[in-house]
């Protein structure tokens, strides 16, 4: 139950970081999912999100 809410989590913040985080290029890989709902833009990052946290984590690992 705690990674899904760890997830959950990390989606929120990463969506909004979505706009800086796309200029250095994080959002466009093949695991992204953008979508279009009523006229609203919804962004879904998540090989993004998993690439980040990968790198967090062994960051992490190496401090």
């Amino acid at each position: 139950m705690k990674w899904l809410i760890a997830v959950a989590l990390a989606l929120f913040i990463f969506s909004g970081l979505t706009p800086w985080l796309r200029r250095i290029g994080f959002g466009r890989l093949p695991g992204d999912f953008r979508f279009r709902l009523r006229g609203r833009d919804f962004d879904v990052p998540l090989a993004s999100t998993v690439l980040l946290s990968l790198a967090v984590g062994l960051l992490a690992r190496l401090l």
